[in-house]
């Protein structure tokens, strides 16, 4: 049997097969709403930074300004990244750099989930990834074959559903009113920023900054005094 397990602690880390089916079969749902994303704006396996690079696009391409709009949408993978050590840390060579290799943020979302209840099986992550992936990877052939023959209108509903499967991610890491305040930051900040003219990426940027401030504060508050 392909696993691996080891003691962290009191709790164990592993990465099994099991855990790697269950990653395939929580993600399933996800690719449905992820479908029309790839089809539509499908390159590279990086959807919300191919939305920031189209929505800046024009002629003459924009290439430095694109280029640092994506570079800062993907900060956001470092600190996803760091909330996953407790897992991550425990792995090594391909299985470690494997992992990482597909992340994205409804994987990530749902592997927080896992953890939450409990469970630390690196599999699930790897198992939710690549079914993203091979769905993206799939999406974007179809795209670029027939792209051509279907021309949508800006603002058809089926742009949504990128929108709604990213929304779709915030479900599973919701853990109640203790998130309302960086939630609120969070949202407050990216709308006024917005507002005040300046466009993406300045906005999430901002958002997550003050989400992330927010939360840490109140993770000090409630903090036992050492």
């Amino acid at each position: 049997m392909w696993g691996l397990q080891q003691q962290a602690g009191d709790r164990r880390v592993a990465f099994t097969t099991a855990g790697l089916r269950r990653g395939v079969r929580a993600a399933l749902g996800l690719t449905i709403g992820l479908m029309p994303f790839g089809l539509v704006v499908g390159l590279v396996f990086a959807g919300t930074a191919q939305l920031v690079a189209l929505e800046l696009w024009k002629d003459p391409a924009p290439i430095l300004a694109a280029t640092l709009a994506v570079l800062v949408i993907n900060l956001r993978m470092a600190p996803m990244g760091a909330a996953l050590a407790p897992v991550l840390d425990r792995l090594h060579g391909i299985r470690l750099w494997g992992s990482l290799a597909v992340l994205v943020d409804n994987a990530f979302a749902l592997m927080i989930a896992e953890m939450r209840a409990g469970r630390r099986d690196a599999g699930f992550l790897v198992g939710a990834s690549l079914t993203m992936w091979g769905n993206w990877m799939v999406m974007c052939v179809v795209g670029h074959v027939f792209g051509a023959a279907v021309r949508l209108p800006p603002g058809h509903p089926v742009f949504f559903a990128s929108v709604a499967a990213l929304m779709s991610i915030l479900v599973p890491i919701w853990r109640g009113r203790s998130d309302l305040l960086p939630w609120t930051v969070a949202g407050a900040v990216a709308l006024a920023v917005h507002g005040a003219g300046l466009g993406a990426p300045w906005p999430v940027l901002a958002g997550a900054l003050a989400g992330s401030a927010a939360g840490a504060a109140r993770d000090l508050r409630q903090s036992p005094a050492a």
